[in-house]
């Protein structure tokens, strides 16, 4: 897993697992930091996951399904 920089931005390879632990704080810690719910970071995260979920068979609009599938590690 790593960070590598271009010009001004930053590319990440991470393990999938690690993205949605990272996506879950995020998730639950939105009210205390409220800038980050418009952040591009975490619109692309959530977008990826929702991508990776769907391809698992998940149905993200079904909040309870999407839960389990962010816990499954």
């Amino acid at each position: 897993m790593s960070f590598e920089q271009r010009g001004e931005t930053v590319i990440g390879a991470h393990a999938l697992d690690e993205l949605k632990l990272v996506y879950q704080v995020l998730h639950r810690t939105l009210t205390q930091a409220p800038e980050l719910m418009e952040t591009h970071f975490l619109l692309e995260l959530q977008s990826f996951l929702h991508q990776q979920a769907v391809a698992d068979g998940v149905d993200t609009t079904n909040h309870s399904e999407w839960d389990v599938w962010l816990a499954r590690r």
